[in-house]
């Protein structure tokens, strides 16, 4: 097959994509050897709502590098795709769909026709970044794609669900959660972004409650001391001191905090105070109470407890025994349903003087909103809240300040800590066995550090909250009977077998109804199913073995579980590794009933940020889409890019330079099998890698072997970037750089053996490094894979050849090549540090060189003579007078150049070099030192100039070395 002079990526992705497909190159198993072990990896589901991003572009380049590898060795290798079902994000694009349409809003629609519509959507438009990532080039099995709403999958959530819930794991409780009031449904941490914005401190009054002898509010002598204990001031007060960012929830305050070592309010403590809102004659009082939470450092280090609208709040509240007071409804506004606020209030007084656990449901009945706030949205009411304290003259001050507040990633609105009626699951208990197999080595985390993170949040971890207020996902196989009881089963006839079970054993008024009706009575007039979905990741923490058909007993799920490496980001160990940790070990039992871990590794990647450092988002307009890239740059620049730059630990910044030089790669490989090609580079039959004679192709083959090593060495170490740089180094410096010029002398000379071992060396090597270089560049690999059909009479794809092994090791041929390259590197250089024209011919003598050396010389002469523009080069004893030394191999070269250039200029020019860095580094230091420069700039300015002083420390050190040279 003759080669297109140029190469394009545009021209032929698309095309092998689609061979490689309509062959099932990527099918479970493809290319594997008889008796081979498996290996398999699951990729982390991106969102059917979703589209390819830089971190999609890492996650799955680095996975299919691995699993090309694995496939090319003879692995049984099984990458299993899919995707998940999104709730919030799924609900959310077909609700716009619907209001684009026609104004419609999902609740103008039944249950049923909401979900025929998401589906329908699903198999119109959800299957946009399974394209884009068949465009990156990932080998997926896409014959066995998932989706976490499908019937298999659908099926492992119904069991798992009643399972836990039968073994006591799974309950529904009242618990605080986040609360996204524009979705009016609980969302998990990971769907919260902290943002820091403008905002206020307000400082309050709450005044000490009216001691009933004197009928005046009671008193105690206020104290602060500096350091050494000396007073700095002392006044008599009647109140307590309390700041806050949210004005709106002292309405449901339970207690005023301190510290317990706090000495400024241990008068108080016991004591109640009245807080400063609603009428006045009916403000309710709460006690002042001791906790380590506050800290008497900060603020007036006096806390108000809301421990129904604050996390930190709810846990001093369960520890106090504190009521918690709900204020807001679903939406945000403040409650509106319950009795006028005086009974209320009253209803809050008799709990708190009839002591004891507060029960929660009792709680919860009560709304504390004074009337004339009740109905208002959350923030219309701190305006009126802190207008009606600041006319009463209890707000001391107000403080404008930054505050981190959080936000729903999708709706955009400030989420409200609220105490809700939700489902959740026991982590605490799940995460033991979790907790072990980290611990005892059997899954470990790649790199180490990160399982410092993974046990920071498993040893503390919170129950689970897996319900959501959706419409869109698994619904909860929970039904409620007429009394409230629950009924969990996986299907409704047999919850409903089970309700008819349990009111006919009891004695209660359901059983004469069910005896009357018990042949003719629909399903809902005893049971009702409970409307909420389950949390996205409860059904993705299957993901390992329900894609393989768990439950059912599948030859699959034989095969390939445990899957061997979880590649994956940081920022969902916790809402994904660590649940998947805990689901697999709970269900997944080997054949003597020991846990099988999900998987034996998490390989942990870092960020993809911009080529300063920063993190990429659509508001800085920094983004690199991928897909454009690969557009403007082909896949295989983009994906030996991002694979060349996967140091473990440490982020990417991603520059299109970067990019663009490996698209360069990509044109000199395509170039280096061109010149072979023109060359009549042949492989022989009767061709064998240890029988070559020629040094130079004893070299070449002795540096692919150990290319080869080291990329392997790296890839089982999951060290991509060594191995991609291995590859690099070998292909282009290497072969094409050293190898292809230096047979240039046999390929233009005459026929012969020597040349016919030449041409047959070349095509082998070329071989090689299409396969090594295969995982990471596979599209023009491939696409020279075919234009190199005739080297060998090869049949098969380059995707399920095999993986090369080479083991030659002819050090006397690597001494030598290495050492002509590592002469002639070091001239170039020369020439460039002191204006040498690359033509002008040297001279120069070697001293101290030993018999190898000087054999080496003289083979080598006339390589030195046509590809180091030498003159000649001569062993010698002494070093010639006025030369420029250079060490190489242990001797000294020693470089006649005063004919060539005016040292004395060339001195005044590299001292005046040396001037200019030393002025640039000590411009920099002064900016560095400066700390409102390093305060105040950008991050990425001030890592920027720290990059521009190393690189001008570098430029200094070559000058000098340059100028000792002179000297």
């Amino acid at each position: 097959m003759t080669m297109e002079t140029t190469f394009s990526p545009a021209d032929m992705e698309s095309r092998i994509s689609g061979l490689w497909e309509s062959t099932s190159a990527f099918a479970a198993g493809a290319g594997r050897k008889p008796g081979s072990d498996s290996f398999s990896i699951v990729i982390p589901p991106p969102n059917v709502t979703g589209s390819l991003h830089m971190g999609h572009a890492l996650n799955n380049t680095l996975q299919d590098v691995l699993v090309r590898w694995k496939r090319m060795q003879g692995f049984d290798v099984l990458w299993q795709p899919g995707t998940d079902h999104a709730g919030i994000a799924t609900q959310m694009v077909v609700e716009r769909q619907l209001a684009d349409e026609g104004n419609l809003r999902r609740q103008d629609m039944t249950r049923a026709q909401f979900i025929e519509r998401v589906w329908k959507w699903k198999e119109e438009s959800g299957g946009t970044i399974i394209n884009q990532l068949k465009r990156l080039g990932a080998s997926c099995d896409w014959s066995r794609e998932r989706f976490t709403m499908d019937e298999g999958l659908s099926k492992a959530v119904l069991k798992v669900f009643v399972e836990l819930y039968n073994e006591g794991l799974i309950y529904r409780g009242k618990r605080l959660v986040n609360w996204d009031p524009h979705f009016q449904t609980a969302i998990s941490d990971l769907e919260v972004e902290n943002i820091e914005v403008d905002g206020h401190m307000w400082h309050f009054k709450y005044p000490l409650a009216v001691n009933p002898e004197t009928g005046k509010a009671a008193t105690y002598e206020y104290v602060e001391k500096d350091e050494e204990g000396n007073v700095t001031l002392s006044e008599t007060r009647d109140y307590i001191s309390i700041a806050t960012t949210r004005p709106e929830t002292m309405l449901g305050d339970g207690a005023v905090a301190v510290h317990p070592g706090d000495e400024r309010y241990a008068p108080i403590v016991g004591k109640l105070c009245e807080i400063p809102v609603g009428p006045k004659e009916h403000r309710r009082l709460i006690p002042i109470i001791t906790d380590e939470y506050p800290d008497p450092d900060f603020g007036s280090g006096a806390v108000k407890i809301t421990g129904a609208h604050d996390f930190n709040d709810y846990q001093v509240a369960k520890r106090g025994q504190i009521p918690l007071f709900r204020l807001m409804d679903e939406k945000g506004a403040l409650r509106a349903d319950g009795e006028p606020y005086v009974l209320e209030a009253d209803k809050a007084r008799n709990l708190r003087e009839a002591g004891g656990e507060p029960d929660e449901n009792h709680v919860d009945a009560i709304n504390l909103v004074p009337d004339e706030y009740r109905g208002l949205d959350r923030f219309e009411a701190r305006k009126r809240v802190v207008a009606d304290i600041d006319a009463e003259g209890l707000m001391i001050i107000v403080e404008d300040k930054k505050v981190m507040q959080p936000f729903g990633d999708r709706s955009k609105v400030v989420i409200e800590p609220m105490l809700t009626d939700q489902w959740f699951l026991d982590a605490k208990v799940l995460a033991e066995p979790a907790l072990a197999s980290v611990k005892e080595d059997r899954t470990r985390f790649v790199p180490k550090n990160w399982e410092k993170t993974y046990f920071d949040w498993m040893e503390n971890i919170e129950p689970w909250c897996i319900s959501r207020q959706l419409w869109w996902g698994h619904q909860i196989p929970a039904w409620y009977g007429p009394d409230d009881h629950i009924f969990v089963a996986e299907d409704e006839e047999t919850a409903l077998n089970d309700a008819i079970q349990h009111y006919m054993a009891s004695e209660g008024p359901w059983k004469a109804w069910l005896e009357d009706r018990i042949d003719n009575f629909h399903p809902e007039e005893l049971i009702k199913r409970d409307p909420d979905v389950l949390d996205t990741w409860f059904s993705s923490s299957l993901w390992p073995f329900s894609t393989l058909g768990w439950p059912d007993g599948t030859p699959e799920l034989d095969r390939y579980y445990q899957t061997d490496v979880l590649v994956t980001g940081f920022d969902i160990i916790f809402f994904w590794v660590a649940r998947m940790m805990m689901m697999g070990n709970h269900f997944m039992r080997d054949e003597h009933g020991e846990v099988v871990e999900p998987f034996h590794t998490v390989y942990i990647h870092a960020l993809v940020r911009d080529e300063h450092g920063q993190k990429m988002s659509k508001s800085k307009g920094n983004v690199l889409d991928p897909l454009v890239l690969i557009d403007e740059y082909g896949a295989d620049a983009v994906r030996f890019t991002l694979t060349a730059m996967a140091a473990q630990g440490r982020d990417i910044k991603l520059a299109k330079s970067r990019i663009a030089g490996y698209r360069n790669f990509a044109t000199k490989l395509w170039n280096a099998v061109r010149f072979a090609q023109i060359n009549g580079a042949a492989a022989s039959p009767d061709f064998h890698p240890h029988a070559v004679k020629e040094p130079v192709n004893q070299w070449v083959l002795t540096e692919a072997s150990r290319a080869l090593a080291e990329i392997d060495g790296a890839l089982e170490g999951y060290r991509f970037n060594d191995a991609a740089s291995a590859a690099y180094k070998f292909t282009w410096n290497l072969f094409c750089d050293w190898y292809l010029e230096l047979l240039k002398p046999t390929l233009n000379g005459d026929d012969g053996p020597t040349k016919d071992e030449a041409r047959a060396t070349m095509a082998y090597v070329i071989d090689l490094i299409l396969r090594m270089l295969h995982p990471f560049m596979p599209f023009i690999t491939e696409e020279l894979w075919a234009a190199t059909g005739g080297f060998d009479g090869r049949e098969q794809m380059l995707v399920v050849s095999q993986w090369p092994t080479l083991a030659i090791e002819n050090e006397d041929a690597a001494r030598d090549i290495n050492w002509l390259i590592e002469l002639i590197t070091q001239t170039r250089s020369l020439r460039s540090e002191m204006n040498i024209a690359p033509n002008a011919k040297l001279s120069g003598v070697l001293v101290g060189a030993d018999g190898a050396t000087q054999t080496r010389l003289q083979a080598q002469q006339s390589v030195l003579q046509r590809v180091g523009r030498f003159k000649a080069i001569t062993a010698s004893d002494m070093p010639t007078e006025g030369s420029i030394q250079l060490v190489v191999g242990g001797a000294t070269l020693c470089l006649n150049v005063g004919e060539l250039i005016d040292l004395d200029a060339e001195r005044a020019r590299l001292a005046k070099e040396m001037g200019r860095l030393d002025d640039e580094i000590a411009r920099i230091d002064k900016k560095l030192s400066n700390q409102k420069f390093t305060a105040r700039a950008p991050a990425d300015v001030v890592e920027g100039e720290r990059e521009k002083r190393t690189g001008y420390e570098a430029e200094k050190t070559k000058v000098g070395e340059a100028l000792q040279r002179l000297n």
